[in-house]
């Protein structure tokens, strides 16, 4: 409320001043005996004044009704009815009726109904990404990205336009933990049952035809060329293979130039049938139907789905003991560095503490310590960021930033020195305070649409969250102390560990850091962003 009453004076005042412009140019266009034209310009202007006055007095006056008469609708909640009191509540968790049950073949359904609009949304996750792949690099994200492109009886053209006649959408995407399969469609019966009768083709008799494994796989060939031409994706790549030289997850996800020649159709059908299968399955699904609409429907798509049992869990990947270092030589006039070692999972206990820690450090935007320190006060970067990845068994703690070659030893080593610094000491209780409130301000955007909804059922469900997470969640981060957070980061970070992976001309050095003079610092600044222009 405070936001937007701001926002609104803020128009005004830019409206205001729109107006003084324009009576500026009538007053030098007129002549002598244009004066009394100006005099009735000006008190047309103080009418238009007088007008927006009395508007701003009537929409206080409804703004109160209102609120009065939300408030009057339930008498026992301490429902805000002034701006003080909007300021001072808490956001609350963002609250889900989360629907849950198991399908005859094993698949694991989560529901929320939703009238909200007049749509349904259906996400199945599988664990089916490139941890999967068993040394055939990409061939997960191979297998997703022909599904659609051919079933029984249906070419990859009836499949696009059987959907889209019908005003549904389809898509298939693949990562390291989970391959996806998403539907949006109308939740009229009409146009609903045609539509689960194509997905249920689609995902029941997928062909993989060899014209599109050979169209698709040149595709990806050609974007893994491409790559070598840019340092952001190499540099990427090198990180995860140095953090897990022995682990699934250091695998390269969409494939190599030598490995994607030797997949074979017959792997891709193989892997489907093998990870996409029901007992392998979580159904997410949000939308204009009931209950028992929604359990007819995932007894349907769970039916369509190949019989199987759950993937075996993967190996917790282990953090490296010691520092590893990595550079590739690369013409630019920029080094780009990632910094991080293997560091949490999902269902990590300190997952909280942690997150809430890292908003401080670097995942905070222009309110966190490194950008303050590395960019703002040094103006060795245009911008920097850190965060922590969960993964089903395992996850990156991973900091990342481009610097002008000649400022590169620096910057690294101040991350560095930063890091340390907030392993040892934590945040502030007004930096804790501060990102404690950003992140429960924001929290609710995360359920803000079905779109929202379906990703938080289908992650709930895939890493075996309790239903309430969300909630669990928002109060854990109300709870967590800076010292949760300093010995979360000391269990979970040795600085001394941290692994070094760059790409440039040449490779940063870790040398001493300097202080920044107070004068240069708006000057380098500047120097910076037009250094990442």
């Amino acid at each position: 409320m405070k936001k937007q009453l701001q926002a609104s004076s803020y128009k005004l005042q830019d409206a205001g001043n729109g107006s003084a412009l324009r009576h500026d140019k009538g007053r030098r266009a007129a002549s002598a005996g244009g004066a009394v034209v100006a005099v009735f310009g000006w008190l047309r202007g103080l009418r238009a004044l007088q007008l927006v006055a009395c508007s701003l007095r009537l929409l206080t006056v409804a703004a109160v009704v209102l609120l009065s008469a939300c408030a009057s609708l339930n008498p026992s909640a301490d429902f805000p009815t002034t701006e003080a009191l909007v300021a001072a509540s808490e956001p609350g968790a963002p609250v889900l009726e989360i629907q849950s049950w198991q399908t005859a073949e094993g698949a694991k359904v989560l529901f929320v109904p939703s009238d909200a609009l007049p749509m349904l949304d259906i996400r199945l996750v599988m664990d089916a990404g490139s941890a999967r792949d068993g040394g055939n690099d990409g061939l997960a994200s191979l297998t997703s990205a022909l599904l659609g492109e051919g079933a029984k009886d249906l070419n990859v053209d009836d499949i696009a336009r059987g959907f889209e006649d019908r005003g549904a959408e389809f898509s298939s995407s693949s990562y390291r933990d989970m391959g996806i399969i998403s539907l949006r469609t109308l939740s009229d019966t009409e146009f609903r049952e045609p539509v689960l009768d194509l997905f249920g083709q689609v995902i029941g008799t997928p062909t993989f035809p060899q014209e599109a494994l050979e169209r698709i796989r040149t595709q990806m060939m050609q974007g893994l060329r491409m790559e070598q031409q840019v340092p952001g994706p190499q540099v990427s790549k090198a990180f995860m293979a140095t953090l897990y030289p022995d682990h699934p997850y250091g695998s390269a996800s969409d494939g190599t130039l030598e490995s994607l020649p030797a997949i074979q159709r017959a792997q891709l059908q193989t892997f489907y049938d093998t990870y996409y299968a029901a007992g392998n399955a979580v159904i997410a699904m949000v939308g204009a139907v009931d209950r028992s609409q929604a359990e007819t429907i995932a007894a349907q798509i769970s039916a369509a789905l190949p019989a199987g049992e759950a993937a075996p869990k993967l190996e917790r990947a282990t953090p490296l003991a010691s520092r590893q270092r990595e550079h590739i030589e690369f013409p630019s006039a920029q080094t780009s560095i990632l910094l991080g070692n293997q560091s949490t999972w999902r269902g990590n206990p300190d997952h909280v503490a942690l997150y809430v820690g890292n908003m401080v450090l670097g995942g905070g935007g222009f309110a966190s310590i490194l950008t303050d320190e590395v960019r703002q006060k040094r103006g060795y970067v245009y911008g920097i960021g850190s965060g922590f990845s969960a993964m089903a068994a395992g996850g990156p703690f991973q900091v990342s930033f481009k610097t002008g070659n000649e400022n590169a030893d620096q910057a690294l080593s101040l991350t560095l020195q930063l890091i340390d610094d907030f392993i040892q000491q934590g945040p502030s209780e007004s930096q804790l305070e501060e990102a404690r409130t950003s992140i429960l301000g924001s929290f609710a955007l995360g359920t803000a649409d079905n779109s929202d909804i379906i990703g938080q059922l289908g992650a709930i469900g895939f890493y075996d969250l309790p239903l309430d997470y969300l909630q669990q969640f928002s109060q854990q981060v109300r709870d967590v102390s800076a010292d949760d957070i300093r010995e979360a980061f000391a269990r979970a970070l040795k600085a001394d560990d941290l692994a070094i992976v760059s790409i440039g001309p040449k490779a940063p050095q870790i040398v001493p850091v300097d202080e920044p003079a107070e004068s240069d610092v708006a000057a380098v600044s500047v120097e910076a962003g037009r250094g990442e222009e």
